[in-house]
């Protein structure tokens, strides 16, 4: 290799030759998310709630749909009595209080990371194999089947995101699984139009043409060539969408149509003490601030990923 060209390799962040061939795409990918500070404040709070959600039964004192009435002598809606604070130590300890059927908050609380958590990657990994799909083949052939895909998903896309849910709820039943269902149904446009204009600059470039004229197959081609090189806007778009399914899961939740009592969920536990926010301010404080820290842990890491792999960037990345 010339001279140019190793200083031009060195000018991109990536470091001499040698160094370029030992790693891998992916091992570059992951040095350039680990720099941005976006990312890194995205994956603590992230690692933070999942380990909240796998060790939730170690670390919640009590079941979440346990009543306590006639177990500890606790009112409805009782403050937070945490004994370091200065809660008297004959009081039994609730860190945030309990809520009105006389439930640990802070046990709900704990136990509806895993529900968010749950709601927000199974919403999203649905939508996006089912619209990674329609907008590869879309992408990909064009004519008839590309305006066929693309006028549909249109038409889903002229109806408010959710508006549209509610409606999809409203026929198919209040619930969290079909909640789930209606919001990864909304999500598909965006992730086949995410998908199809990945599709349609891929397609063009010199490697697809050798891999056509070497006999490949047209499926091959797609799935084996051109589709995985089309993921880094995916994966940036599919990250920052599981904020917003985690979000619109709240919602429609908030309304009646999400997750049903006694099920431990944030945007059901902010609906059933809305009007206790002055009397009882902390029974919607923590539940609202667990739906902030999440959707945030997943907005920076997105935010993080998209300037790690987008390569008009990467020219800002030094070894």
């Amino acid at each position: 290799m010339s001279k140019v060209a190793e200083l031009s390799l060195d000018d991109a962040g990536i470091g001499d030759i040698s160094d370029y061939r030992s790693n891998s795409l992916w091992r570059l990918t992951l040095r350039r998310v680990l720099r941005q500070r976006s990312a890194i404040v995205g994956l603590f709070l992230l690692g933070f709630l999942v380990f909240l959600a796998v060790a939730a039964p170690l670390i919640a004192p009590y079941d979440p749909n346990q009543v306590l009435i006639g177990i500890e002598d606790v009112k409805k809606r009782e403050a937070p009595c945490i004994h370091l604070l200065g809660c008297a130590t004959d009081r039994p300890q609730h860190l945030m209080g309990t809520d009105g059927n006389v439930r640990d908050q802070f046990s709900r609380v704990i136990y509806g990371t895993r529900v968010s958590l749950r709601v927000g990657i199974v919403t999203v990994t649905f939508a996006v194999f089912v619209g990674t799909f329609l907008g590869a083949v879309s992408g990909f052939l064009g004519g008839w089947v590309d305006n066929i895909i693309m006028r549909i998903l249109d038409v889903v896309l002229a109806f408010p995101f959710l508006l549209l849910a509610i409606a999809i709820v409203s026929v198919l039943g209040p619930g969290l699984t079909n909640a789930m269902l209606a919001i990864a149904i909304v999500s598909i446009p965006s992730y086949a139009r995410v998908v199809r204009a990945s599709v349609l600059s891929v397609r063009e470039q010199d490697f697809v043409e050798a891999s056509r004229a070497l006999g490949a197959s047209n499926w091959r081609i797609l799935f084996g060539r051109i589709l995985p090189n089309s993921l880094p806007p995916l994966i940036v778009t599919g990250t920052l969408g599981i904020a917003t399914a985690i979000l619109d899961t709240a919602a429609l939740s908030f309304i009646g149509l999400g997750a049903q009592p006694p099920i431990p969920e944030w945007g059901a536990m902010l609906a059933s003490e809305r009007n206790q926010v002055f009397s009882a301010p902390h029974l919607v404080f923590f539940p609202g601030l667990a739906i902030m820290l999440t959707v945030l842990a997943f907005n920076l890491l997105g935010d993080g990923l998209r300037d790690a792999l987008d390569p008009r960037l990467v020219h800002g990345f030094k070894k």
